[in-house]
Parts: structure tokens; C-alpha cells; sequence
């Protein structure tokens, strides 16, 4: 079954206060719109049309960097909704564009970041039949105010939708079927009588609600899909709100993976994103950050305080107090605390990488130490290396970037200067505080150093002086 899903991302969204669309703000690291299509895509839909309008530049780029070079690519396509005149026609706009006309079609909130792909994949299913052409997505929040309301016929189906500001106080307290403002439509049905949505109304805005009482008209039948969730209606229209969705989405996501195996110290001390894995018996600590696409394997200790984004790393291993962005960790792999891993690194099994130590753009060796108070960058290192305290390569002459390579078993000394590009050879060693501008060959000692002078009696003559 074809299903396509159109989600809404054109709205300016003015209660957020921002100077960005309301749809690119971040739940635990990724878009809100692309929750939304995330789920889509998940539940099985083969085309995701996304309206863009308000900041539809800033949307596009956002979507092309999420989903470029994924097998989603094909999938998910954006709209212009040049003309912000309503959500009925935002959905004309999108239907005018791709040529749909078949097959069901949901149409879902790009505000809407925690409804689930088996709620959207059901969901559909309510119009696959031809029993119904249209469903409303319902829900019973805790706190029903503000939603507008769904007033059911004696049959089932949707009497009519009563916005808030409309309920009288009978219906405000027993109308608790809430509108989560997203429908399910038969394809057919939906673009053959889209075009006959008015816009007589204090807005002179075009409102998708309307199709329910168009299709009834017509004769079809409209019923209404609950969630039993009711998180997975809830929006955001509020930085309060953000924040609300971003401490739902993260309990979700942390009970799912106590249930797989990992152990959270505090979970409501962990942001996990929702594309991150952990493997089993790895411990979660308070104030660990997973962003983007982490893939953590089993026995490892996170944190505290550590920020991973897009780190890979094996079994086993331990990252206390580490900042670390797309960065390869094999296994038993030991950093921190206090250390920083950038773009570009590989850290091989049982290398370790200690305190106030940042390592940009190098491979360390198995079983290499870089202990503390170094910088390593644009940096090969063999197996079995150690460098000394306050070491650093010298790899950027103030234009371009150059390669230091550090050969198996060698031995750095405390404040060793590298300057690249320079190779040091397998089992050499460098003298505390040399500076080394030329290669080392294997198994050679090297050292550079000024004379060391001796003046007898300056602290005192310079007080003299004074």
C-alpha cells in the first residue's frame, strides 16, 4: 500500500519568539520536522512531502543535510507554500505540485515531534479500506485546554471539530477528545474536493478541518483515530513547550534503552538522541550527551559530563568527562577526564587518552598513551607509544597543515615539540623539552637543547636594581 504523508513546515511560528523556523528547533539534537519525518518514513510511507514557507530556506537546507545521501533522498521532497493562506491550502499546495491523487494520504503537524511511526502507520490504515475517507487524529492530554475538540455522532464518526475559543463551558468539560491536527485522507477523495475549502472567514484563510464537514456532505464517512498515547499529540508552540517535548522525548528514549540493557545512573541526567544506540551493561552517568548518530557498544562507562556527537566506539570502554565529534573508538578504550577528541580521530584498541589532552585529526596507535597536558594533530601513531606530559605537534605553519608520524614503541618526552612535518621511527626516544625539526630514525635518541647557565647571585643584584 501507497501511503503518502504531507507534513506541515510553513508556519512562522511567533510565539516561539525566533528568528528561525519554529520546525528546525532541536529535541535532544535533531529538528523537530525531522521527528516528524523520521516517523513518516518509519511507518512505511514511500513519499514525504514537506510544505515549506516561513524560512524556507533555512528548511530546505536543513532537510537537504539531514536526509542527503540516504536511501530517504528519493523519499523526501519539499513545497513551496509561497502564499501562507491556511492549512487547507498548504495541503492544495503540495497536492498541486507532486500530482498525488491516490492511495492514503496523512497529513501531519511539523511541530508534532513525538508521534510514533506504528501511530502513523494505524493511523493510515483508518482510510486503506474505503470505509472511511477521512480520520481525525485525536488524543486526551492531562490538560485538554486550548485544543479544539471533537464532538462524536451517535454512531462513532465526527459530528463536527469545536475549536476552543468556540466551546461553551459544557463543552469544554466534557468534550475531552482533543484534536491533535492531523488527519488521514483517501487520495482520491481528498484531491477531488480540496478545491471546495473556503476561506469565509475572519483569517480569509483556507482551513484543512473543513474537509471533515465537505467529505460528510458528500456523503462519506469521517471517524476518528485516539492515540493511546496522548504524548504523541502534543505540540510545541513555546520555548516552555520545547522544553517539555525535549523531557518527554528523553524519558521515552531512556526507558527503551533501561529495558535493552543499559543503566542509567540518573536518567533524568541523560540526552540520548533518538538515532544514538548503546549497547548492553554500559552505564549511563549524570550529564552524558549522545547527539546525532553515536553508536556506543556494550560494558562501556559514559561520563559524567561527557558530549559525544556521531562517535563510533567498541566495547568496553570508558569516557569521563570527554567532548568528542566524529570520532572512531575501538575497544577498552580509556579518555579523560577532561579531554577533547576532534573531527578526524581514531582511537585504536586500549589506547588512552588522559587529562586536559586534545587530539585533532590523528590515529592513536593500540595501546598508545597520550596521558596528559598534550595536543596531537594531523598525527599517525604506532602501537605502543608513549607521550610524555605538555607534548605537542607543531602541524600548522600558519597556512597549511602538516603530517607528524610516530613509529611502535616509541617514547616521547615530557614537553617534546614535533615540528611537523617530521617522522619519528619505531622504539625512539626524544629528550624532555627538545624540540624536534628532523626526522628520528628507529631506535634513536634524540635531543635539543641549549646550554644550561648558571648565574650566581641574580635574585640578589636584581633587587638591587629596583
Amino acid at each position: 500500500m501507497d501511503v503518502t504523508a504531507i507534513v506541515m513546515a510553513a508556519g512562522e511560528g511567533t510565539r516561539m519568539k525566533s528568528n528561525h523556523a519554529k520546525v528546525s528547533h532541536k529535541i535532544l539534537g535533531k529538528p523537530m520536522a525531522c521527528w516528524v519525518i523520521d516517523s513518516a518514513l518509519a511507518a512505511g510511507c514511500n513519499r514525504v512531502i514537506v510544505v515549506v514557507g516561513s524560512h524556507s530556506d533555512e528548511v530546505r537546507a536543513m532537510i537537504a543535510s539531514a536526509y542527503e545521501g540516504t536511501p530517504a533522498a528519493g523519499v523526501v521532497e519539499c513545497v513551496e507554500q509561497a502564499e501562507r493562506l491556511g492549512t487547507g491550502h498548504a495541503v492544495r499546495c503540495a497536492l498541486e505540485a507532486t500530482g498525488i491523487d491516490a492511495g492514503p494520504i496523512v497529513v501531519l503537524n511539523g511541530d508534532l515531534p513525538l508521534i510514533q511511526a506504528d501511530t502513523i502507520r494505524t493511523f493510515a490504515n483508518t482510510v486503506a479500506n474505503g470505509t472511511h475517507a477521512g480520520a481525525v487524529l485525536t488524543f486526551t492530554p492531562p490538560a485538554p485546554f486550548g485544543y479544539g475538540r471533537i464532538e462524536l455522532a451517535a454512531d462513532g464518526s465526527v459530528n463536527r471539530i469545536i475549536e476552543q475559543k468556540d466551546c461553551t463551558p459544557e463543552q469544554d468539560a466534557e468534550l475531552l477528545e482533543c484534536n491533535a491536527g492531523c488527519y488521514a485522507f483517501d487520495g482520491a477523495l481528498l484531491a477531488a474536493h480540496i478545491g471546495e475549502i473556503g476561506n469565509d472567514n475572519a483569517q480569509a484563510e483556507y482551513y484543512l478541518p473543513d474537509m471533515v464537514e465537505i467529505l460528510k456532505d458528500h456523503g462519506h464517512a469521517v471517524t476518528i483515530f485516539h492515540c493511546d498515547d496522548y504524548r504523541d499529540g502534543l505540540g510545541v508552540n513555546s520555548r516552555a513547550q520545547l522544553a517539555e517535548l525535549t523531557a518527554i522525548a528523553r524519558d521515552r528514549i531512556n526507558e527503551h534503552l533501561m529495558t535493552e540493557g543499559v543503566t542509567f545512573i540518573d536518567p533524568a541526567q541523560a540526552w540520548i538522541s533518538p538515532d544514538a544506540t548503546i549497547g548492553r551493561d554500559t552505564v549511563v552517568w549524570p550529564q552524558t550527551h549522545l547527539i546525532g548518530t553515536c553508536r556506543i557498544g556494550e560494558g562501556c562507562q559514559l561520563g559524567p559530563n561527557t558530549r559525544l556527537t556521531n562517535v563510533v566506539a567498541g566495547d568496553n570502554c570508558s569516557l569521563d568527562e570527554t567532548v568528542a565529534i566524529d570520532v572512531a573508538i575501538e575497544n577498552g578504550v580509556t579518555c579523560g577526564p577532561r579531554c577533547y577528541l576532534r573531527p578526524g580521530t581514531h582511537l585504536l584498541d586500549r589506547a588512552h587518552v588522559g587529562t586536559h589532552v586534545e587530539i585533532k585529526k590523528s590515529t592513536i596507535g593500540v595501546g598508545s598513551k597520550v596521558p596528559h597536558l598534550s595536543y596531537i594533530g594531523d598525527t599517525t601513531m604506532g602501537a605502543g607509544v608513549n607521550v610524555g606530559a605538555g607534548s605537542i605537534t607543531c602541524n600548522y605553519d600558519g597556512k597549511n597543515k602538516h603530517a607528524t608520524t610516530i613509529g611502535d614503541r616509541t617514547f616521547i618526552g615530557s614537553d617534546t615539540m614535533m615540528v611537523a612535518p617530521v617522522n619519528i621511527g619505531d622504539d625512539a626516544i626524544t629528550g624532555a623539552s627538545s624540540c624536534i625539526t628532523r626526522d628520528v630514525p628507529s631506535g634513536a635518541l634524540a635531543v635539543e637543547r641549549n646550554d644550561q647557565r648558571i648565574i650566581e647571585g641574580y635574585t640578589e643584584k636584581r633587587r638591587a636594581r629596583l
